[in-house]
């Protein structure tokens, strides 16, 4: 296991992989998926903003496009379109949150509704690479690994990078382990690699 990277040093190495060869051509990953997982410590969610900004201006500068998606920013779109925002936000103040995750989970369900919205972007623009973030904003009604099963069949072209708030943790009693801003376990997920041990 590796220590605890800075924010410069994580930087510095996801630029290193995102821009070689050997990631951008999928090489090693024995036929999986080619995902990757970001963990970086929730309290540097805002500062993870703009270090993400950066690097995608860094790496276009090297010829290789890269697909920045944020979640929320989907989910939002995707409550706009269906007409339904304005709505949650007037209903949001007198409801239960149990109710209001409710509704969120059924208008943005992942296999219905925001896997289709990101095949549309992931059509809509040329890219080598497609970033993920805003993991944190969108939970609890939109769960990490259920965006990544959902996305199997939607994003195999291009290697996918997921920001996460918290760890990814590959353990041989438990399995593989999402533990959402390091606190809560968002089940198991197998499929990803952690990109900051991936070497190039």
């Amino acid at each position: 296991m590796k220590p605890e990277l800075t924010r410069k040093e994580r930087a510095e190495h996801l630029y290193r992989v995102v821009t070689s060869e050997r990631f951008l051509t999928k090489q090693g990953l024995g036929n999986e998926v080619p995902f990757f997982i970001c963990p970086f410590p929730a309290a540097e969610g805002l500062s993870m903003v703009d270090d993400r900004r950066d690097l995608v201006t860094r790496i276009a500068h090297t010829g290789t496009n890269v697909l920045d998606l944020n979640l929320y920013d989907i989910s939002l779109d995707i409550l706009r379109e269906r007409d339904i925002l304005e709505q949650v936000l007037e209903a949001e103040p007198n409801s239960e949150k149990a109710e209001i995750k409710e509704l969120l989970q059924g208008v943005l369900d992942p296999q219905a509704h925001l896997i289709p919205k990101i095949a549309q972007a992931i059509d809509a623009a040329p890219h080598d690479v497609i970033f993920l973030s805003g993991v944190g904003e969108v939970y609890p009604y939109i769960r990490s690994h259920n965006v990544l099963n959902n996305l199997q069949s939607t994003a195999k072209e291009a290697p996918t990078v997921l920001f996460f708030p918290g760890s990814y943790t590959h353990a041989l009693a438990t399995g593989a382990s999402l533990d959402l801003f390091g606190q809560l376990h968002d089940d198991k997920y197998y499929r990803a690699f952690n990109i900051l041990n991936y070497e190039v």
